[in-house]
């Protein structure tokens, strides 16, 4: 018996690299960096630089205005 080298439509929809969900794990591995990087910048006293610190900072809440985003256009609509 021959195996079709294409995925079912259930395999398609979990590869597809663009869906929201994709977008929103890598969005919430983004800010988990971004964390790590303030924390340690922070914890770190040597040659801290507080431009670039509020730049990072800015990007994460940039981050987090994208996740809140997606999400709300993940949830299900409730009814009214």
């Amino acid at each position: 018996m021959m195996t079709t080298m294409f995925p079912d439509s259930s395999t398609a929809a979990a590869l597809d690299l663009h869906s929201p969900q994709r977008q929103l794990i890598e969005l919430r591995i983004l800010h988990a960096d971004l964390d790590a990087l303030i924390d340690h910048a922070v914890s770190t006293t040597a040659l801290q630089d507080e431009l670039s610190l509020r730049r990072i900072k800015k990007r994460r809440l940039a981050l987090r205005d994208q996740m809140v985003l997606l999400q709300s256009r993940l949830a299900p609509k409730e009814p009214a």
